[in-house]
């Protein structure tokens, strides 16, 4: 019996020290295959197979590019740059450099040297104002003796909200929708993406936090306060555009501008728990929005009280709407959105006219010498949302210029031959020194043009 007794105790302790010792093995497997202090383990594995050749999106790459290169760039466009180290990177956030995991990675060239680029990630490369507001990224084929301290196991793409960022137009313009262009261009079908953000601002990201979660990212990286290095299995730094509130379909219709208005519907139309109250809409009325303007900024209608009492006459129940950067776009959405049309003078704020249901109004003020502008930016949009696009271009009486300058000055009289494309004359003048009169009378037979277009739409919309 004893004996039975001491064979069943060697045999549990013989069994428990071999799962001890299967439970160690496992571990130490786990952890050398994946530990971020080993500078990537993985990475290193896949350094051994080769760089990826099937990235980025060979549409995305000019004729004249190889995508047997290490590091890939596109210069060739008028307000964007791009580069893609498409080999296992770490990051050293000291000096924002990229550097290849690997010696022996180097690009193939005759001489075998290793390649360096340099890339500031803003689409807006022609101005030399902005661009200096944008911090400068390196990418090398060379590598570094660094251990990597952090490890994702998906690529990066890297760009800044320097620039003009602050400005509700740039923060779409240059940021938002050319964000959504690269994602859709480069990473198609991906969602482990790492966004690296360089110039970062908490403001920014606390105003756009909601709708950064419903791209297909796997998180956010502020690089201005980085210590630790971070490998990525590949990098792309830049932002591709379009040009000025353009986004141009792709042939699956992927990648368009509808594509996006879904995404904001999405993103503040059911994923907003906390919105502001509102006033329901008045029966058989339909609402606008009127976009004001305020302070000394430019552009100010000097009679907006008459202008929206004339908007009420015609039919309208008017919200007057004056933004500023901290506005919870999770109300603005809701205001914009449920409302049948928006009016306002020709200025960032128009911009929140991408929350406005396809079929919706839009009248654009457009000042004198801006006419360019209009057309380029929100008269492209209206187009792109299938709005109901009217523009009401003022006279040279209703300018303020007129007054300050008189009708026969070449600036009032004539404003492209005066400016000839400078645009500190646009910036200055006819921007930020010109507000206008409307002329009621004018202005009334635009409004019910647009109150019967906004009715069939309520109507059929609700």
């Amino acid at each position: 019996m004893k004996q039975k007794l001491r064979k069943g105790i060697i045999r549990d302790v013989c069994f428990i020290c071999m799962l001890v010792i299967g439970v160690q093995i496992c571990l130490f497997l786990l952890f050398t295959k994946s530990t971020p202090n080993s500078q990537g383990h993985e990475i290193i594995l896949a350094t051994n197979r080769g760089c990826n050749k099937s990235f980025p999106n060979p549409l995305a790459l000019n004729q004249s590019q190889s995508q047997d290169e290490t590091i890939i760039c596109d210069r060739s466009h008028n307000n964007y740059d791009w580069c893609f180290l498409k080999c296992p990177t770490i990051l050293n956030p000291n000096t924002t450099t990229f550097y290849t995991i690997g010696s022996l990675i180097r690009n193939r060239t005759s001489t075998n040297h290793f390649v360096i680029e340099k890339i500031r990630p803003y689409p807006r490369k022609w101005e030399t104002f902005s661009m200096s507001r944008v911090r400068e990224i390196t990418l090398t084929s060379s590598s570094i003796n660094n251990r990597c301290q952090i490890y994702h196991k998906g690529p990066a793409l890297v760009f800044s909200i320097g620039g003009y960022t602050g400005n509700f137009f740039h923060d779409f313009n240059d940021g938002i929708i050319p964000l959504y262009i690269t994602l859709n261009t480069l990473f198609p079908n991906q969602d482990n993406i790492t966004l690296v953000i360089v110039d970062f601002k908490d403001w920014w990201y606390s105003k756009y936090e909601v709708l950064l979660r419903a791209f297909p990212i796997n998180r956010v990286i502020n690089l201005d306060n980085q210590t630790a290095t971070h490998c990525f299995s590949s990098v792309a730094v830049g932002l591709i555009s379009h040009g000025p509130m353009t986004i141009q379909p792709n042939q699956s219709q992927q990648l368009s501008f509808l594509r996006l208005r879904s995404l904001l519907e999405i993103t503040y139309g059911s994923n907003c728990k906390h919105v502001t109250p509102r006033a329901p809409l008045k029966p058989g009325k339909p609402r606008v929005v009127f976009v004001g303007r305020t302070r000394n900024v430019g552009r100010v209608i000097l009679n907006q009280n008459q202008i929206i009492n004339a908007m009420e006459r015609a039919g309208f129940e008017v919200v007057l709407f004056e933004p500023t950067k901290f506005t919870w776009l999770c109300d603005a959405y809701k205001l914009v959105n449920e409302s049948h049309g928006m009016i306002g003078v020709h200025g960032a704020a128009l911009t929140h006219s991408i929350f406005l249901r396809p079929g919706s109004i839009l009248i654009q003020i457009v000042p004198i010498g801006i006419e360019w502008l209009a057309d380029s930016y929100f008269k492209n949009l209206a187009k792109s949302l299938r709005f109901e696009y009217i523009e009401y271009k003022i006279r040279a009486k209703e300018s303020s210029l007129a007054e300050k300058y008189g009708l026969c000055h070449m600036i009032v009289k004539n404003p492209h031959v005066f400016m000839k494309g400078n645009w500190s004359a646009v910036d200055s003048i006819y921007l930020k020194g010109q507000d206008v009169r409307l002329c009621l009378d004018r202005f009334s037979k635009y409004l019910v043009l647009a109150y019967s277009k906004s009715k069939r739409f309520m109507d059929i919309n609700g």
